[in-house]
């Protein structure tokens, strides 16, 4: 069933007073938020109209392999320098709706205490923006909010990460709301627009990837220096999607993010130990499994993938870490695609080894 994120931006009277207070004849900021940002909002938020009557069009819709009520799933990236995108530009409010909310803002806050000078400047030039075609380079003023235009376009918004924990990175989007027409792409200056590789990244946040418990054999408990036999079976691990998409009025956007699982380590939890391979690393066969079942009568083999321990755990048991590592890609509108950082998703089970040298044939 399909999960729908939606990321209602706000301007508060803080923000007003916050991005313009400083700002005479420089290009003014805006940060949007997702409703309840701030106070613990979670990805999973309610959409559709208030007790103004005002509907959010930011609303990004995950399907496939997610994470339940919207929130970030599972898979974490091997690239310690790659990140989703703390915040983005994407269609907020029609012409009417964004007159009726903007306008409303901008009076709170023009008449709200200590309002002079160069806050009481700056608020006025927002309102000379929206109403009477004031601008500057690369920004358009616009004539009675673009009124005459409502149902050609909509008005775009920073929209924060609500899963970024880096609160200057997430309200880093400062651009005034800006218009585009039905159909067109936004300009090129805003880089953060949103886009079918932003979306990848997006559904790469919130995949969620089944769990690595392997078998063991012995199961569990087994034996100091015995090789223990360690695998996934072919139906346990298979390709992987995620999908997230945006569909508003003259404007529809998707991505498909796909995960392969590409290997096993297996860490013993213990440096008493040897793997096989010793690298730690077990390769997927051609057929989607990994490693190899044990069989009676194989006690004097090597496993492919195993472990084999060389100390008791005593009355503990050792933490075996099994993690998988997906080869990750991505497709989106518009022919457009290329890789994702690899993803990992680790599992710990216990095992209990004990102090018998010898081995049941």
């Amino acid at each position: 069933m399909p999960v729908k994120s939606s990321l209602r931006t706000t301007v508060s009277i803080a923000t007003l007073i916050c991005a313009f207070g400083a700002l005479v004849l420089v290009t003014p900021a805006y940060a949007g938020k997702p409703v309840g940002s701030g106070k613990g909002a979670e990805s999973e938020q309610t959409g559709g109209a208030d007790e103004t009557g005002i509907h959010s069009a930011v609303r990004i819709e995950y399907t496939g392999s997610v994470a339940p009520n919207g929130g970030s799933g599972n898979v974490t990236s091997t690239d310690v320098n790659w990140s989703p995108p703390p915040c983005w530009y994407a269609p907020y409010l029609g012409a009417k709706d964004f007159k009726k909310e903007m306008s409303a803002k901008i009076k709170d806050a023009a008449s709200a205490p200590g309002m002079t000078g160069t806050p009481g400047a700056a608020i006025g030039q927002t309102r000379a923006h929206y109403e009477d075609g004031f601008g500057w380079a690369d920004h358009p003023g616009y004539e009675d909010y673009n009124v005459a235009k409502d149902g050609e376009g909509m008005f775009w918004a920073g929209v924060e990460n609500p899963d970024e924990p880096d609160i200057l990175k997430r309200s880093s989007c400062t651009e005034l709301p800006f218009w585009v027409d039905n159909g067109e792409a936004p300009p090129p200056r805003y880089e953060r627009a949103i886009t079918p590789e932003i979306l990848a990244a997006l559904a790469y946040q919130h995949m969620e990837l089944p769990g690595t418990e392997v078998t063991l054999a012995p199961a569990q408990t087994t034996k100091v220096n015995l090789p223990t036999w360690a695998w996934l079976d072919k139906t346990d691990f298979h390709e992987i999607r995620a999908t997230a998409s945006i569909n508003v009025p003259g404007f529809a956007l998707t991505a498909t993010t796909t995960a392969k699982p590409m290997t096993l380590k297996l860490e013993p939890g213990t440096p008493d130990a040897e793997t096989y391979p010793a690298s730690g690393e077990c390769g997927f066969d051609e057929d989607g499994s990994i490693g190899e079942p044990y069989a009676k009568g194989k006690a004097d083999q090597t496993p492919p993938c195993g472990i084999r321990y060389l100390r008791s755990s005593g009355d503990g048991t050792f933490d075996l870490q099994a993690t998988i590592t997906w080869d990750i890609a991505w497709t989106g509108t518009g022919g457009t695609g290329g890789d994702l950082p690899d993803g990992a998703f680790e599992n710990a089970q216990a095992v209990t080894v004990q102090e018998i040298q010898s081995i049941n044939r």
